[in-house]
């Protein structure tokens, strides 16, 4: 995956365009994102059937539970669910991705909780005028995806509307040598969509966007199933005086989570219901942004708030009902600056947010970039901290035979992190290569208190301090109609009393050779993973692996194009964790598509 990186950040910061995320296999966002270094979920499963609540995004291998240390943002909106802060992939068409900006680590002041770890954000596709798009794609596994588009640009409205569904029939998420008539294909269905309204002034613009999920998923065995349907609606205005910016930002999101969990029998032939849960929670939340350019220097300033509210509320089997939640309130006030000197531009900024239960915290950054010709050095060093969400505190949760219970006395972990990086930035190629160090204190992680071969009964905790280190480095290059990248990130990520982070393996990277010439375009990629652990212990070893994908398009004529694509090509079986029996990943899944797009007429 081809890598833009900008001229001034004085961070670790990649660009993905549109044509890079559609060129690279994988139904959702996440599974295109993996060739991006430090880039992982929880777990090694895709969000495709995955539960939600493992969905949580990493960089640099600082996360060692489902929720979210990286901030998500869409059209500037975080979209980390409110509950839980992990991220509901099935959201977002890859297809409507315009561009990807990829932040590793928490080198600006101005985004708060949840990006301890970095941001992802997720730009929308500009509408055109009177602009359609169709597409439909099958694939092994009972695949079947359809999506559709409008949009139309006028000379000061523009308004666009997508939509898509998908649904599959899975896979086993067992191995077949230990797999029991209990055992079910993990599956998923789901339809997502989204519009926005834009008014387009000379010097106000104001945006409103609603969306939508409604998804299903089978988790393995006839019991283990879950839902999620959720609504979003946001709004946006900005007012440019000059060189002096304006913006007030909205948003209100409201879901619904539903899971029903059981005990599995030792050989797997039968289970039986342990409890179903129900999680509503909503969402409010606001911001104000003053953005001021001078000749040498800029300033944004600007300050946030976000209100939650959510309940887990539990069935139990054979009788009895457990209720958990409340609400979180979180606001903060943050300045960013920089200021050029010749080819040195110096960053400064400082965030003080209060983060529930009358905790404050105050995390200030500062960095430096140079750059002469086509190289640059950064370096940048930064606090940062993720308060506990309401799961974490509040909601405990069955994977297979393995508990984990809630912590309503968690504290907010805390981040000291610093970076050095230099980029070369040639006409055909680009190279990056950076150092970091991250030190952290009461990181929250699921905790083993009693371990057997049927149960394992797991409890969210502050753990002791930890510390991160690693290097990142990337290239890719371009001649006549080749391209070919590469990526690699070592991760040393281990608490203070010696073990590895779980879910972080020290060694990943990937690799990319592809070729284009007119219409048609073929790429070939592996991703690699060294080993990592299940559990914070370090006793569950899950080995590790390579994978091979494929991907092939072809421009039949101006508006369709074809498609095709194979995750896993060679088949291989690996783990993605233990409930105490091994789950594995996906298995080679191949699709075949088409697309229309183009202008109505």
């Amino acid at each position: 995956m081809v890598g833009r990186i900008t001229a001034d950040a004085p961070a670790s910061i990649t660009i993905l365009d549109g044509s890079d995320v559609r060129a690279t296999p994988g139904v959702n966002l996440d599974d295109r994102l993996r060739d991006v270094p430090g880039f992982s979920l929880f777990r090694r499963s895709s969000s495709v059937v995955a539960h939600p609540t493992t969905q949580g995004v990493s960089l640099r291998g600082i996360g060692s539970t489902g929720a979210s240390r990286t901030l998500v943002l869409w059209d500037g909106f975080p979209v980390n669910d409110p509950f839980g802060g992990w991220v509901q992939w099935s959201r977002f068409a890859p297809e409507d991705i315009d561009r990807i900006e990829i932040s590793r680590g928490a080198s600006t002041s101005v985004f708060g909780d949840r990006a301890m770890g970095g941001a992802v954000a997720l730009f929308s596709r500009q509408p055109e005028p009177l602009h359609l798009t169709a597409s439909y794609s099958g694939g092994n596994a009972g695949t079947h995806e359809a999506g559709a588009g409008f949009a139309h640009l006028g000379s000061r409205w523009s308004a666009s509307a997508q939509g898509r569904a998908f649904a599959t029939d899975g896979y086993y998420v067992i191995s077949e040598g230990i797999r029991g008539t209990a055992d079910r294909r993990a599956g998923a269905d789901f339809v997502a969509g989204n519009s926005r309204l834009d008014y387009l002034g000379a010097a106000s613009r104001l945006f409103l966007k609603f969306d939508m999920l409604a998804e299903r998923r089978r988790n393995g065995t006839p019991i283990q199933q879950n839902s999620t349907s959720l609504g979003s609606l946001s709004a946006h205005y900005s007012l440019a005086r000059g060189t002096n910016t304006f913006s007030v930002l909205a948003s209100h999101t409201r879901e619904e989570f539903r899971s029903a969990f059981s005990a599995i029998a030792a050989d797997r032939n039968s289970e039986r219901p342990t409890f179903r849960q129900s999680v509503p929670a909503e969402s409010a939340g606001g911001a104000a942004y003053w953005n001021r350019h001078g000749s040498r220097w800029d300033v944004l300033a600007g300050a946030d708030v976000n209100h939650v509210e959510g309940y887990s509320k539990d069935t139990l089997f054979p009788s009895g009902l457990r209720v958990g939640g409340g609400t979180l309130l979180q606001h903060g006030a943050f300045v960013q600056t920089d200021v050029g000197a010749g080819p040195v531009k110096f960053h400064l900024g400082a965030r003080h947010d209060f983060t529930g239960g009358d905790r404050q915290f105050f995390s200030p950054s500062a960095g430096v970039s140079a750059g002469r010709g086509r190289l640059r050095v950064r370096s940048s060093v930064y606090r940062a901290f993720r308060a506990p969400t309401l799961n974490e505190l509040f909601r405990e949760f069955r994977v297979g035979n393995a508990v984990t219970r809630a912590n309503d006395v968690l504290r907010p972990e805390r981040l000291f992190g610093a970076e050095a990086g230099v980029d070369y930035s040639g006409e055909r190629s680009h190279m990056s290569f950076t150092l970091y160090r991250n030190s952290l204190s009461d990181l929250i992680t699921n905790v083993t208190l009693t371990s057997s071969p049927s149960l394992i009964v797991r409890q969210r905790r502050n753990a002791a301090s930890a510390l991160a280190r690693g290097v990142e480095m990337h290239a890719d290059h371009r001649w006549r109609n080749w391209f070919g990248d590469a990526s690699y990130l070592y991760a040393d990520s281990r608490f203070s009393t010696g073990e590895r982070l779980p879910q972080v393996p020290r060694h990943q990277g990937s690799a990319r050779l592809g070729w284009q010439r007119g219409a048609t375009f073929v790429s070939a990629g592996l991703r690699s993973y060294s080993f990592q652990f299940e559990d914070e212990l370090n006793r569950f070893l899950l080995p590790g692996f390579g994978a091979v994908q494929v991907a092939v398009r072809r421009q039949i004529n101006a508006p369709l194009s074809a498609f095709a694509s194979v995750e896993n090509l060679f088949d291989r079986e690996y783990l993605t964790g233990f409930t105490p029996t091994p789950t594995v990943g996906a298995p080679r899944l191949w699709r075949l598509g088409l697309r229309w797009e183009g202008r109505v007429r």
